[in-house]
């Protein structure tokens, strides 16, 4: 049995008896249940339950440096235009921060923006080496929308959208998730990206610790 699949096994062995008893892992407005921790599991999918909490470990740990945004930040963008996703940051400045990390759901795969506010840098960050132009260009031109809105003339031009390449790639069609969580902890922690596919495995078990943990851990 996997090692996600071992730890909800003896929990429910534990608690065999109380039926009233279930498992969860709460922080901020987020609460995990075991079929989110089970995502953990290899070879499974991890979902957006899972991934807006990592995220806000992620933001939290550097508060005034880092926003993660929710993973249906960007599907709202697409669908609904700057307007729908106005109220969003009605309490942040997002000019004031030094990294923005935006998880892009593609249907049933996982890939990251990340924008370097001081540089005016936006980069896209893909584990099977896609080149998705509309994603850096919806988020430009959401960013200079948002400045226009907040009063930000810096920041309506001098924008430049890249690929991030000869990065760590999935071997599988199941792991982006983890390797998009990977690319977001590397990049808020300025470390290098230094993991593999081989390594999915141990980073799934760590992710599973530091949820439970309620904070990253090195």
């Amino acid at each position: 049995m996997p090692f996600i699949g071992r730890e909800m096994a003896k929990y429910k062995a534990k608690n065999s008896r109380n039926t009233g008893c279930g498992f969860q892992i709460c922080y901020n407005k987020h609460t995990l249940y075991l079929d989110d921790l089970v995502t953990l599991d290899e070879q499974q999918w991890l979902n957006d339950q899972v991934i807006n909490m990592y995220g806000d470990l992620i933001m939290d740990s550097a508060p005034d440096k880092i926003h993660f945004f929710n993973t249906f930040f960007h599907k709202q963008l697409v669908t609904k235009g700057y307007d729908g996703v106005k109220r969003w940051t009605k309490k942040v400045d997002l000019f004031k921060k030094t990294l923005l990390l935006i998880p892009i759901h593609l249907q049933v795969h996982w890939a990251l923006v990340a924008v370097n506010i001081p540089n005016k840098m936006i980069t896209f960050y893909d584990s099977q080496g896609l080149h998705l132009k509309f994603c850096t260009e919806n988020i430009l031109k959401y960013l200079t929308t948002e400045a226009k809105e907040k009063n930000h003339p810096e920041f309506l031009y001098g924008w430049q959208t890249t690929v991030k390449k000869c990065i760590p790639q999935q071997k599988n069609d199941f792991d982006c998730g983890v390797f998009m969580l990977q690319y977001c902890k590397c990049l808020a922690q300025e470390q290098p990206f230094l993991f593999s596919q081989e390594d999915m495995p141990r980073i799934r078990k760590w992710i599973y610790k530091e949820l439970c943990e309620r904070r990253l851990m090195n």
